[in-house]
């Protein structure tokens, strides 16, 4: 399996990096996500986080209404490629602390990964490894 794999179904959310921090706050809100890519003419320019909000805005006094995303983002974040696979994100997620990653193709925007969507999947096909064994298990040979 490929992270591309779980982009198939997602819904890319992204901000603008004029909008203020008041505006994609919201849009996170809204969405029920905790990070957000930022884009400045088509093209990554960054990804706004919890983390972001809490330290660069909050605990650092800016007004959210007047202070532009751009501003308080995480420039040059680390991504993934659409062919990585989802341990190469695990391990790169456990590395750095992060619970999102970009997944581009050079600064174009494919999509973000959580660790949700990760561990959520591997639930699902572990879920899908018990059925097949107690269905095996259970079956009985025929009787011919």
């Amino acid at each position: 399996m490929l992270i591309s794999d779980l982009l198939k179904t997602q819904v890319l959310i992204s901000a603008e990096a004029h909008q203020t921090v008041l505006d994609v706050a919201r849009l996170m809100v809204e969405h029920n996500i905790g990070a957000v890519p930022v884009l400045e003419d088509g093209k990554l320019a960054g990804i706004f986080t919890e983390r972001d909000l809490m330290t660069r805005v909050v605990v650092g006094g800016k007004d959210p209404s007047r202070t532009a995303v751009s501003q308080v983002m995480t420039e040059d974040p680390l991504n993934v490629a659409p062919n990585d696979s989802p341990e190469t994100c695990m391990t790169l997620m456990k590395r750095h602390g992060f619970r999102h990653l970009l997944v581009c193709v050079g600064r174009e925007l494919k999509g973000v990964v959580s660790l949700r969507d990760i561990l959520l999947q591997n639930l699902d096909e572990k879920d899908d490894e018990v059925r097949m064994m107690r269905a095996y298990l259970h079956s009985t040979p025929d009787a011919g």
